[in-house]
């Protein structure tokens, strides 16, 4: 008697969730909205900072193929350690 008790149940609970799905109630987990990325916008965004990045690079082969570049070496401290 007590299993039949148990399976009325389940089959009571198991029509519960087909009439759900069925008529398109509203799920307990809530859908995930994606946003579209802007792809020409990073793109763009892309090529701009290459651009300056060329523009440095640039500068900084001038400076070392001109021969104006100076360097200083500096006696380091005895904290930091000796050389």
């Amino acid at each position: 008697m007590k299993n039949v008790r148990i399976l009325t149940v389940i089959v009571i609970l198991q029509g519960l969730i087909l009439a759900g799905q069925w008529l398109g109630s509203p799920s307990v987990v809530t859908p995930a909205q994606a946003q579209i990325p802007d792809a020409g916008g990073q793109r763009l965004e892309i090529i701009t900072e290459m651009k300056a990045l060329n523009n440095k690079m640039d500068k900084l082969i001038g400076i070392l193929e001109s021969g104006k570049l100076e360097v200083k070496v500096s006696v380091a401290d005895d904290k930091q350690g000796k050389r």
